[in-house]
């Protein structure tokens, strides 16, 4: 018999073991983390209790199909069921949950409370990703694990934490990893071409990006994405935000944002980064959130992204001259 404390994963097993109906959701555009984060639940929930209807909902993104197939489901049919939202905060940003009427909703999350509240919530902002927290799950009960899972996990690990260079990556992180290779015998070196394939078009676009990315004088890196420039170098709308962390390290860039107009929706998606001035407050301005040093957003007008690019700015400006003054 599988032995835990009165825990955290243990309350969320209980609750899981309860439900026989389960919907996994995460955040509209997918990063691997919300991918492979949802997917891995939603199969070791599988593997581990055969007989309950799991699934694992949102638009897919054909990059990320390695990671797993999204189910597609009628919404009546998952009536008063068990909702487990992952990687996000803000129910408004939850999807394809439209029309469902479960019963309780539960989170996982590493970013910032906000206004999801279920019986079973689990905020961890010191963790560097979802994956690392299902993997935590997993790891700590009697839920099931194959190769296929741990993969995905590690890879959502990897990919969130930036290959383990940010700040979010602490010695739990390493401790997870080994922990979930160790008992998975998980090859991993073999799953990075998952994670670093690119296509000659990414690769002419990402040399867009740094020809045309604006740098001020207070340390504010930015490009605007047209549509027809997405068009033109033949990528999709998540790119940009896929290539945003290769921009790191740049010496005169404290805060980098990459701005992508989306004119199916009449909306421009932003990603955005830091070197060290606190950022998620600005993405909470703009219809969006994060963690301190990564952060979304998403911006309806021009006029919205001329005063989110200056609050950008004066931000970095205030950084700096904090900075002076505590030398």
């Amino acid at each position: 018999m599988f032995a835990i404390n009165n825990s955290i994963e243990k309350k969320i097993y209980k609750k899981i073991k309860e439900y026989p109906k389960i919907v996994i959701a995460r955040h509209v555009g997918p990063d691997p983390d919300a991918i492979a984060s949802t997917t891995a639940l939603r199969d070791s929930i599988r593997l581990t209790f055969p007989e309950k209807e799991v699934v694992a909902v949102g638009l897919g993104v054909s990059k990320f199909k390695y990671y797993g197939i999204l189910d597609k489901i009628e919404a009546s049919d998952f009536k008063d069921s068990l909702l487990i939202v992952l990687d996000v905060p803000n129910l408004a940003r939850v999807d394809g949950i439209e029309g469902l009427e479960y019963k309780e909703i539960m989170k996982i999350d590493h970013h910032p409370a906000e206004d999801i509240k279920g019986p079973v919530d689990w905020t961890n902002e010191k963790s560097c990703s979802t994956c690392q927290m299902i993997a935590e799950l997993i790891l700590k009960t009697p839920l099931k694990l194959d190769t296929k899972i741990a993969g995905n996990l590690y890879l959502g690990i990897v990919s969130d934490s930036d290959r383990f260079l940010l700040p979010y990556t602490t010695n739990e992180t390493f401790k997870v990893v080994h922990d979930l290779i160790r008992a998975s015998k998980l090859e991993f070196t073999s799953l990075y071409n998952y994670l670093y394939d690119r296509s000659i078009d990414e690769v002419r676009f990402q040399g867009y990006l740094a020809t045309n990315m604006k740098v001020s004088e207070n340390g504010l890196g930015s490009i605007i994405i047209p549509s027809d420039v997405i068009k033109e170098y033949h990528v999709d709308l998540a790119t940009p935000a896929n290539l945003i962390n290769n921009f790191n390290f740049i010496r005169e860039v404290l805060v980098w944002t990459f701005i992508t107009e989306d004119v199916k929706n009449n909306v421009y998606k932003v990603s955005i980064r830091s070197h060290g001035p606190v950022i998620n407050e600005v993405a909470s301005k703009y219809h969006g959130g994060g963690h301190k040093y990564a952060s979304g957003a998403r911006i309806t007008s021009e006029e919205e992204i001329e005063a989110f690019l200056q609050d950008l700015d004066t931000l970095c400006e205030e950084y700096k001259r904090a900075s002076i003054s505590n030398l």
